[in-house]
């Protein structure tokens, strides 16, 4: 294989990302096909991209017979059963995360990865590819600080896109806060701490925007979390920060500490003035991890052309959905949860 044709699903915000990068960022990729329910971003991807098939049924994409990997950057909604349909049609597929929002679904989306062995399935968790987290993930593997016993993250979306975002969530089932957002986390706690998450109490309110509660949702929210070697998880995630996007990860060892993002610089300029000392703060996602969107992107074209797996996996999908699951059920119900109770259910 000389190339891997590539067909895109979901041309929103993130799906513009991705599509840059495989057009025009990825060695040995051909951004073939693009579709979305939205005629017009169809006709706008194809003349950006130069794409020569664009479409508006998921279903009529997957038909298209020159394609090698299916690329999924749709609502979380559509995850599950556009993942299962690639694999069925004998494409590799990459999706964006959660993997889904259901139990159920995502047990059936890792019953097919399983199904199709011979197909490369990666999931979107792209912190694992940011320079920052992979030295953190080396360091800790080296023993530098010992045997990790906690780690805290933050997840805080910038108080900018509030209302992008709620739009977003009144007309589509994002999952929530916890499964939106703190997903990324719960990959990293269980990457970083080897270990499954066994009981989780979470908790939550709408503060500045009561629209949140009538979705049955958190503005901002918290959880704590035991996992299986006792290590400790604390999680916070919220909608409404106004100093910008702020990802910051703190793994605490037995003889030593690791911080990540503690100030969420955009650069290295800083401003010293009458007002006091000014770091510009990054202001998205995309702006704060474009690096890891287009090296997980590269890795997952990478195990194509080489006939290998990526180290994520569909039981990472599976796992991180199961504990973000449980601090949903734990806000709502206002009860310390079992997480293995809740696989149960």
């Amino acid at each position: 294989m000389k190339s891997v044709k590539v067909g895109l699903v979901g041309l929103g915000r993130l799906g513009q990302q991705h599509g840059d990068n495989l057009a025009f960022r990825i060695p040995r990729c051909e951004l073939t096909a693009v579709c979305s329910v939205v005629e017009a971003e169809v006709k706008q991807a194809r003349e950006r991209w130069g794409v020569p098939y664009g479409y508006t049924s998921y279903e009529e994409m997957l038909a298209n017979e020159e394609l090698d990997a299916i690329f999924i950057a749709s609502p979380s909604g559509f995850h599950c059963e556009q993942i299962k349909k690639g694999l069925e049609k004998g494409f590799h597929v990459f999706c964006e995360k959660p993997l889904g929002l259901y139990l159920a679904e995502v047990r059936e989306v890792e019953n097919a990865v399983n199904r199709h062995k011979d197909q490369v399935f990666m999931l979107g968790f792209m912190r694992r590819y940011d320079p920052s987290y992979q030295a953190a993930k080396e360091k800790i593997n080296r023993g530098e600080i010992g045997e990790p016993v906690l780690i805290r993250c933050y997840g805080l979306d910038p108080a900018s896109q509030i209302d992008g975002f709620l739009a977003f969530a009144k007309a589509n089932d994002s999952g929530g806060l916890f499964l939106d957002m703190s997903i990324h986390d719960f990959d990293l706690a269980r990457w970083y701490l080897g270990a499954e998450a066994s009981e989780v109490w979470a908790i939550g309110g709408s503060y500045s925007r009561p629209e949140f509660a009538e979705l049955g949702d958190a503005e901002t929210g918290a959880a704590m979390v035991r996992f299986d070697n006792q290590a400790i998880g604390l999680f916070v995630a919220g909608r409404n920060c106004a100093h910008g996007y702020h990802i910051e990860t703190e793994i605490i060892g037995t003889k030593g500490t690791i911080r990540i993002g503690s100030i969420p610089e955009r650069n290295q300029a800083v401003v010293m003035n009458e007002h006091g000392v000014i770091h510009e703060c990054v202001q998205g996602f995309i702006e704060r991890f474009e690096q890891a969107y287009r090296a997980e992107a590269e890795e997952f074209i990478r195990c194509i052309l080489e006939g290998r797996k990526p180290d994520v996996t569909v039981k990472d999908g599976v796992e991180s959905t199961k504990l973000g699951y449980a601090c949903k059920q734990s806000f709502t119900t206002k009860t310390l949860i079992n997480v293995q109770e809740v696989i149960l259910a």
